[in-house]
């Protein structure tokens, strides 16, 4: 089975201009939006969770993305919120270098091979050079989440 990203993203989950000023802010950022998306979730609980998934190891992947993830009771499939933030943010990344353009994933907590299913996906479309500047370059979240499903200028 083949997962594709409008699959798992809609437009009211894709964000501009997201205004945090680290990676614990904006950690939080993502919980507080992700509970306001999902009946019987709590910010707290989903703040908890992706945060420890970062102490098992950053999920910022590199060439300013960070992916990232947890697994979540409430989730019955899987999840995505897509933000590209004001000023990018130490995210203790692999290469060191800040993060601009964030996917957060949530996936139900029985949900093993789609999870890394939507990981390798997200992982290939964020190594292509062209695909990160379109992001960066989209004017408006409508546009955002256009090149995010499609990669292309548009």
């Amino acid at each position: 089975m083949d997962i594709r990203i409008e699959d798992i993203l809609t437009p009211e989950r894709t964000l501009i201009d997201a205004p945090v000023s680290s990676k614990k802010k904006l950690l939080e950022y993502l919980a507080g939006f992700i509970a306001e998306q999902l009946s019987d979730s709590s910010a707290d609980d989903i703040y908890e969770r992706l945060l420890g998934r970062e102490r098992l190891g950053s999920t910022g992947i590199g060439e300013g993305i960070a992916i990232p993830h947890c697994r979540l009771k409430q989730c019955d499939q899987a999840m995505g919120v897509l933000l590209r933030l004001v000023e990018p943010v130490d995210y203790d990344a692999i290469d060191r270098k800040p993060v601009d353009l964030v996917f957060a994933l949530l996936v139900p907590e029985e949900a093993t091979e789609q999870h890394l299913q939507v990981l390798a996906m997200l992982a290939r479309n964020f190594s292509e050079p062209a695909y990160r500047e379109a992001l960066r370059k989209a004017p408006d979240a409508q546009r955002f989440y256009q090149r995010a499903l499609s990669g292309q200028p548009g």
